[in-house]
């Protein structure tokens, strides 16, 4: 699974690309009791490479594409069929920031952000006010928190409007 994709997501942030395997490596054993079964272990292993990547556009296409999947049929089974806990991943992951980025000083920062849509497909998409447009508008409205700290910072959670 490791692409020159992912070489170049560690060079842009000026990681040596061996320490930033080593640490995504913990990241996904940290995670990896979550999932009963070694195929959906490996789904989310794809989605975060596909996640952290340089792709303009991040989608199950995309990312299958990106991750050498054929079709997106894998990734979309992980986000909308298989069994896992989507609450104790996210509670995983903010813990692995919280280790690597420290305590000390620590902040949360909250950010609300429509985005506009044409359509009606979207989870959370309605006609609501945004400050986007600055008027009623067929939008998604995201609410995301971030944690940071001298040493960097990382987005820990994200929430839509229902």
């Amino acid at each position: 699974m490791w692409t020159s994709q992912d070489r170049l997501a560690a060079a842009g942030a000026s990681i040596d690309p061996a320490r930033w395997r080593a640490m995504f490596d913990e990241l996904t054993g940290r995670i990896a009791g979550r999932f009963s079964r070694v195929e959906p272990r490996r789904r989310a292993e794809k989605l975060l490479l596909g996640l952290v990547s340089q792709l303009p556009r991040k989608n199950c296409w995309t990312i299958a594409e990106h991750v050498g999947d054929a079709t997106p049929d894998g990734l979309q089974h992980l986000l909308a069929r298989a069994v896992w806990d989507a609450e104790a991943v996210r509670d995983d992951l903010r813990d692995y920031v919280c280790d690597h980025l420290g305590k000390h000083n620590a902040v949360l920062i909250v950010d609300e952000t429509g985005d506009l849509k044409k359509g009606t497909h979207t989870v959370g998409v309605q006609r609501q006010y945004t400050g986007t447009a600055g008027r009623i508008e067929n939008s998604q409205v995201a609410v995301y928190l971030t944690y940071a700290t001298t040493a960097g910072r990382a987005l820990i959670d994200t929430w839509l409007t229902e």
